[in-house]
């Protein structure tokens, strides 16, 4: 176990995920990882600025469907995130584990026991009440979209298969963007955070 501390609080996080290795291991060679780094295929190839665009003038509103946060979490039992290399579970585990986590650390701090329950409630996209739509579009890691994809991304090599990545607009550090424009006036790819 990793210790990290902070003033007066020691957290142990674990060192090896549910398949015995390290977290956030995207080459390790096992049939996870086969699967794991085609979803990022996909996804780096398919998360263009155009998509992105049409995702929120069509999701943004948030006009599709009300329902309570429990009723939502239960659905999560039909879904298991393809772009995870540490978990092969249903969401609903990934929620509940979180949230039992953070509770334990931290107790007073209910707003954020409540947000780890609710982080990942996006991806009943997948789901076909919700739109069915395919995982590349709802799960996995967040980058810039509208600019030169950055080579920290995991598996950056499937960006060359982008047709972003051609685009002479988009293949400098800042893109269609001016340095410092803030957070709130860049495009991101597409999933379960929007």
């Amino acid at each position: 176990m990793s210790k990290i501390s902070s003033d007066d609080e020691v957290f142990l996080a674990p060192e090896m995920n549910a398949f015995g290795r390290q977290f956030r291991d995207y080459v390790a060679d096992s049939e996870r990882q086969k699967s794991v780094e085609e979803f990022y295929k996909t996804q780096h190839i398919s998360q263009t600025l155009d998509f992105v665009k049409k995702m929120r003038n069509d999701y943004g509103r948030l006009d599709k469907m009300v329902m309570n946060n429990w009723k939502c979490c239960e659905l999560l039992n039909e879904v298991v995130d393809e772009s995870d290399p540490d978990l092969d579970e249903p969401q609903i585990q990934h929620l509940l584990q979180s949230a039992e986590a953070i509770r334990k650390d931290y107790p007073n701090e209910d707003w954020l026991h409540l947000t780890a329950l609710i982080h990942d409630l996006g991806k009943v996209l997948t789901l076909p009440q919700f739109g069915g739509f395919p995982q590349w579009a709802v799960v996995g890691d967040t980058f810039l979209v509208g600019c030169a994809f950055d080579e920290s991304n995991v598996h950056h090599k499937y960006f060359m298969e982008n047709p972003d990545f051609h685009n002479p607009n988009y293949k400098t550090k800042v893109g269609i963007y001016s340095e410092g424009c803030g957070l709130e006036n860049v495009f991101m790819s597409w999933g379960h955070d929007d």
